[in-house]
């Protein structure tokens, strides 16, 4: 409990320093991202370094598990968006503040650093240690909503409610994945393609009216 505790605390400072309005600048954002997660899956990988096997275990089904969930979860971020610009004022300008960090490096990079290292080592370390860990001490469902939680205050300092909502959602989605499937795998490749569609390929934002 004491490593849950250390590291997500460790996340908590990290992602106030990515995502809160002291935090870096824009341009330092991608860096401090790969960094952040880098460190965080790392650690994790670490120290589970002998019970890799019981969370990362591959079929061949995962892959398809995890492309038609990422195309779910985007059909479900569409519609919320729809939705949440005729019913909050705000909801605009929250959204095009999410993708402000677009402009701060070239899209192709920015994509490829989602997918093969931001968006995997997010599962890595949020559901493959984070919640199997919670879910050892307290059951598979405390486990679930606890790491859920977790996942979501972590963007509390953004002070925007639009991506704190959408880090609830994703956490819901994805752990429910974790807990589900029980391995890694299935949500990793969801969150790795949905993290390009909805950011680099087919930007929500474009949407807004």
């Amino acid at each position: 409990m004491k490593a849950i505790v250390f590291l997500c605390s460790l996340a908590g400072g990290l992602w106030f320093l990515m995502f809160s309005p002291w935090g870096i600048d824009d341009k330092f954002f991608w860096p401090m991202m790969m960094f952040s997660t880098g460190v965080l899956g790392v650690c994790a990988l670490g120290i589970d370094r002998k019970r890799l096997g019981e969370v990362y275990f591959f079929r061949r089904r995962h892959v398809l598990i995890g492309v038609l969930f990422a195309g779910v979860l985007y059909f479900v971020f569409s519609a919320g968006n729809f939705l949440s610009m005729h019913i909050f004022s705000f909801a605009g300008s929250q959204v095009a503040d999410v993708y402000s960090t677009r402009s701060s490096g070239r899209l192709a990079v920015i994509g490829l650093m989602l997918f093969l290292w931001i968006g995997p080592l997010e599962e890595v370390f949020w559901r493959g240690f984070v919640q199997r860990r919670l879910a050892e001490r307290f059951g598979d469902w405390r486990g679930y909503l606890l790491a859920c939680g977790i996942y979501t205050l972590v963007h509390i300092f953004s002070f925007n409610l639009m991506l704190i909502a959408a880090a609830g959602v994703c956490g819901v989605f994805w752990g429910w994945m974790f807990k589900r499937f029980k391995s890694v795998w299935p949500g990793l490749i969801s969150h790795a393609l949905w993290d390009v569609l909805i950011f680099v390929i087919f930007p929500v934002e474009h949407g807004m009216s």
